[in-house]
């Protein structure tokens, strides 16, 4: 997909009116759903003229030129990709990523991240590298396009290019990405020197059905992509697989070989069925996100496989992609309402965290997800890994029997394992037996007596706090977790506002008070903060103890010591939970549910921030009847 497609020349002399900017905005609704912003298409309108009239200048305007190319699968969009043959006729593809800065400084602490106004954004050269290294990997299976990369920073001194140009190791991937400023840009330029500059020296226009077939093209893994990625998930150690975890993996990739089987018979005469379909549930803990992560790797060498690594949780694929680098790119990746393009009969997809996908199961009746449906028409098997009690949205949500009867009813090949054995909380079967009997709506957990999991309840929220920092200064990941009944007004730059407030009367009978901020809004870590992670990573890195997590931050992950808080969505009256959306700050799909409809939602949500610590757990509620009933469960601490 792209906004606009045509000939340089012709392009270059129709830019910069308003009409044209107008065609591209509508086309840009069209396919993303959305206007673009106005800060997207104000460097729409600053920066095509000048690209333009640089390739133009460069003897280029007989070359085809794609803007806001998307690339499928990754969410990215390409800002122009300039379209030739080489002088061989291989059809190349030259990603131009165009930056209007005029300064830009090195992020301390993270490498390869630099200064951008008041946002914190990749090194160009590493953003552009990324754009050629998914084209040369799955543009036609990395088969037959050639691919280039070219940064063009035009408002940028020569100066500013020297710094970003110096902050390149020589032999560092990007260094093969030229960074151009105002001056290399110049009138005057030499056409040929232009055009080296610009990448793109020695091409000429391409027929216009090889650019046809290159756009029409499946993107889809190349074997080398898929090999590297095998060989880096082998390399994590959070991926290995102890006891049923492996069992696991082997029924699954045993449903795989069936579906195969099953698949290649329908073939043989002619037909396609639908895809097959194995359901894998575990409660926290069980090794889901692992099983998941290391069947990826495996499948990734098998040949023609074509498999896919997805979850519905962008804060979960962030934490992949940053561990499994790039080689994820475009195999790793957002589930949200699309299907991934490249999927065919030999996809496997894994879907984690099933029970985040967008289903909105209140609005459809019984019909099946359609979002779902969709992949298992596309692809040969869906793996789902579920568990049915993270469900904490009425948007979202799966169970066992609604894919059940879905398999039986259109005549899918079905499996299901289930996943038993934990190994997150000490491996305490216990502590989360108790927890499941604590967040079920009579809530009839028994008072806790100990074993090898540290619980206990807070006091007050000073000791709650008193606890995860004590932790934190011996070197151990602890956070602060809390349900969503504060206010979040704070935006996506620091200073951070101490929004998660508490007041409470202490055994003098004298009020006290306590405020921490939430985490972090925004996707990338803001210049000048280090010891603020941004919101993906709040879970895993430094100074995210200082900030309170929601359930969005924090599912899916784990830390080693986790307080949790209880706010006033959720009391305790006569013996049974009560819910009181009222009190919730979270979206109105949910505040504005009726208490018994918001009830399951409520106690979901603090079943997975309790479980969520390797170690320990403290609780605390700030409504004190609440606090006084689990009193009567828990030692305080």
């Amino acid at each position: 997909m792209y906004v606009h497609r045509g000939i340089i020349d012709d392009m270059a002399r129709r830019a910069a009116r308003p009409e044209f900017m107008d065609a591209c905005a509508t086309r840009f609704r069209a396919l993303h759903g959305a206007a673009p912003g106005e800060e997207e298409a104000g460097s729409w309108r600053r920066s095509w003229p000048v690209l333009l009239d640089a390739l133009v200048r460069a003897g280029l305007g007989g070359l085809d030129v794609l803007l806001e190319l998307s690339l499928p699968g990754t969410g990215e969009r390409v800002d122009a990709a300039v379209v030739g043959q080489d002088a061989d006729g291989a059809l190349t593809v030259v990603a131009v990523e165009l930056k209007q800065w005029t300064g830009a400084r090195p992020v301390p602490g993270h490498p390869g991240m630099l200064e951008a106004g008041r946002r914190s954004v990749q090194h160009p050269a590493r953003q552009v590298g990324g754009y050629v290294h998914y084209l040369r990997g799955w543009a036609d299976g990395g088969n037959g396009v050639r691919a280039r990369g070219t940064v063009v920073l035009h408002n940028a001194s020569a100066d500013v290019i020297e710094r970003l140009r110096s902050m390149v190791s020589p032999d560092s991937p990007s260094a093969e990405f030229p960074l151009l400023g105002r001056d290399d840009l110049a009138v005057g330029v030499p056409a040929g020197d232009l055009a080296e500059r610009l990448g793109c020296a020695g091409l000429s226009p391409a027929p216009g059905e090889a650019v046809d077939r290159f756009l029409a093209g499946e993107h889809r893994p190349s074997e080398q992509a898929m090999e590297r990625l095998a060989a880096n998930i082998e390399d994590q150690r959070p991926f290995r697989l102890i006891g049923e975890q492996d069992r696991a993996r082997l029924a699954i990739l045993d449903a795989v070989r069936e579906a195969d089987a099953r698949e290649g018979k329908l073939g043989a005469a002619g037909a396609h069925g639908p895809g097959g379909m194995v359901v894998v549930t575990g409660g926290p803990g069980t090794g889901k996100t692992a099983i998941a992560a290391r069947l990826m790797g495996e499948l990734c060498r098998e040949p023609r496989r074509n498999p896919r690594l997805l979850t519905p949780s962008g804060t979960l694929t962030r934490q992949l992609q940053r561990l499994l680098r790039e080689e994820s790119r475009g195999l790793v990746a957002t589930f949200k309402s699309k299907t991934p393009g490249g999927l065919d009969k030999n996809s496997v997809v894994l879907l984690d965290e099933a029970h985040r996908a967008a289903t909105y199961p209140h609005q459809r009746g019984t019909g099946f997800p359609a979002v779902l449906r969709n992949l298992l028409d596309r692809v040969g098997v869906l793996v789902l890994f579920l568990d049915e009690r993270q469900i904490v949205r009425p948007s979202e949500g799966l169970t066992l029997d609604e894919l059940t009867r879905h398999a039986q009813e259109s005549g899918a090949a079905f499996r299901h394992v289930d996943l038993e054995t934990q190994f997150r909380c000490n491996g305490s079967q216990a502590y989360h037996r108790w927890v499941d009997l604590l967040f079920s709506p009579a809530g009839a957990a028994r008072p806790w007596n100990g074993g090898s999991y540290d619980l206990a309840l807070a006091t007050d929220p000073d000791a709650l706090a008193s606890w995860v920092d004590g932790h934190t200064a011996q070197g151990r990941s602890a956070r602060i977790t809390a349900g969503f009944c504060w206010p979040w007004d704070t935006g996506e730059v620091p200073p951070l506002e101490p929004e998660v407030a508490i007041r409470w009367h202490g055994p003098d009978h004298g009020e006290r008070s306590w405020a921490r901020p939430w985490n972090l809004r925004s996707e990338q870590p803001v210049p000048g903060f280090p010891d603020i992670p941004a919101r993906p990573y709040w879970a895993t890195d430094r100074g995210g103890h200082d900030q309170v997590g929601c359930i969005y931050t924090a599912q899916g992950l784990e830390y080693a010591f986790g307080a949790v808080i209880l706010g006033g969505d959720l009391v305790r009256r006569h013996d049974r939970w009560r819910a009181r959306p009222e009190a919730s700050y979270d979206a109105v799909q949910l505040r504005t549910l009726p208490p018994e409809q918001y009830l399951p939602y409520a106690l979901n949500t603090y079943r997975v921030l309790a479980t969520r610590a390797t170690h320990g757990t403290r609780l605390y509620s700030t409504d004190p009847e609440t606090q006084a009933y689990l009193a009567s469960l828990l030692p305080g601490s």
